[in-house]
């Protein structure tokens, strides 16, 4: 890993492992066996939230105004993003939030893929100056009326709401570009704080065997869009290449722009992703292309002692992905 805060990220991970003593799987189903899976939950839930409160309390000591936030696919930013208002509320701030879908150029100008289809994933398909012109109007304290992009018709329209930045508030934005400088290119570094949301599985299967961390955020994309995108696991396994390949070119080049690093990864949350997973990879038939992959997926979350999902707290990110969460979204 090449990354120092990636590292020192890794390292802290570690840290909260060491303190309810496990590294390994055996470890960790050795501890839900004899009734510790609900201490596990509590710490784990417990940790992470003191982690995004610590980003917060460095935003208002540095007294920036906008909040940057990006990560891959199911890394959990959308929930990080509202703990994180939370946490800046508590601390006499009132954050606002801003959607970057909203400033989509219209479809008909939208840039096209190697495959002549809409690409929505990069930055040619967002109105950067408009988007920017924006931010500069409302960091001066002037008065902007957001757009709304219509996904129906493809066109951007006025939403008829309009937004003053007050002394108090700070304006959090999240989306795969934030951390890219060419998305702000308007905006002063110092006036930026920005937040990258990774999920850094370290929990290994052994001593020797890591578990690969693109696989914990499959199995969470592959939840999610079975719950509340009617996508079966075929699908979601036929999508991932593309999806990992658009990360590698618009994510994870800009990694290191951050001022903080958020790792979402829960050690627990494995043996809950067994129980929802491993019925929806079943339905992947044997002829499918997809089904060498959704079997060793099975093989993989196989290893990990089920919890029940009913222990998990409605505000607890694993709930962007299993539903019943406190969050709206």
């Amino acid at each position: 890993m090449k990354s120092p805060k990636l590292e020192a990220l890794v390292a802290e991970q570690k840290r909260w492992q060491e303190i309810v003593g496990m590294r390994t799987v055996a470890e960790l189903n050795g501890a839900i066996r004899s009734g510790h899976a609900t201490e596990i939950i509590n710490v784990s839930e417990a940790l992470q939230e003191r982690k995004i409160a610590k980003v917060a309390d460095e935003i208002c000591a540095l007294g920036r105004r906008l909040v940057l936030l990006a990560g891959p696919s199911s890394s959990g930013k959308t929930t990080t993003s509202k703990r994180l208002a939370i946490q800046l509320a508590a601390c006499g701030m009132r954050p606002m939030t801003i959607s970057m879908d909203d400033y989509f150029v219209n479809r008909v100008n939208t840039p096209l893929d190697e495959n002549n289809e809409y690409d929505y994933e990069c930055l040619g398909a967002l109105d950067v100056p408009y988007f920017n012109k924006q931010l500069t109007q409302l960091l001066s304290g002037e008065t902007v009326e957001l757009p709304r992009y219509d996904f129906v018709s493809g066109e951007r329209v006025p939403s008829g709401r309009r937004l003053t930045l007050k002394d108090n508030n700070i304006l959090i934005i999240e989306g795969i570009h934030a951390l890219n400088p060419d998305l702000t290119p308007q905006i002063p570094r110092e006036e930026k704080f920005q937040v990258y949301v990774t999920a850094l599985t370290t929990i290994q299967l052994d001593e020797e065997k890591k578990i690969s961390t693109s696989d914990a955020r499959l199995l969470r994309r592959m939840l999610r869009d079975k719950n509340f995108r009617n996508y079966s696991a075929e699908e979601t396994i036929h999508r991932w290449p593309s999806v990992r390949a658009g990360e590698e070119k618009w994510i994870f080049p800009f990694e290191n722009n951050c001022d903080m690093m958020i790792n979402t990864a829960l050690l627990y949350e494995l043996s809950v992703l067994r129980v929802h997973v491993l019925p929806i990879l079943e339905e992947v038939p044997t002829t499918a292309p997809e089904y060498s992959e959704a079997f060793r997926l099975r093989q993989f979350i196989g290893f990990f002692e089920p919890i029940s999902s009913k222990q998990i707290p409605p505000t607890s990110l694993l709930r962007e992905f299993l539903g019943g969460s406190s969050f709206r979204y």
